[in-house]
């Protein structure tokens, strides 16, 4: 399930949510306040690695020498 950062448009909150498949049918609000009048807003995100070098066939950097392999 996706996490979204929204904001409040009432009190000026800004919260995370984690959004499941049914989140339409579910009325969402603010954490502080709980007015339904909040926006979806453009959050951080990362990419982030499996924690070693890849030396797997299947990786874009076999050899583990390129600056984005870690």
């Amino acid at each position: 399930m996706p996490i979204y950062t929204y904001a409040c448009k009432d009190c000026g909150e800004k919260f995370d949510l984690l959004v499941g498949m049914t989140s339409r049918k579910t009325k969402l609000k603010c954490a502080k306040c709980n007015s339904k009048n909040i926006e979806k807003t453009l959050g951080a995100f990362s990419v982030g690695s499996s924690g070693g070098k890849s030396t797997s066939s299947g990786s874009s950097c076999p050899t583990g020498t390129c600056p984005t392999c870690f």
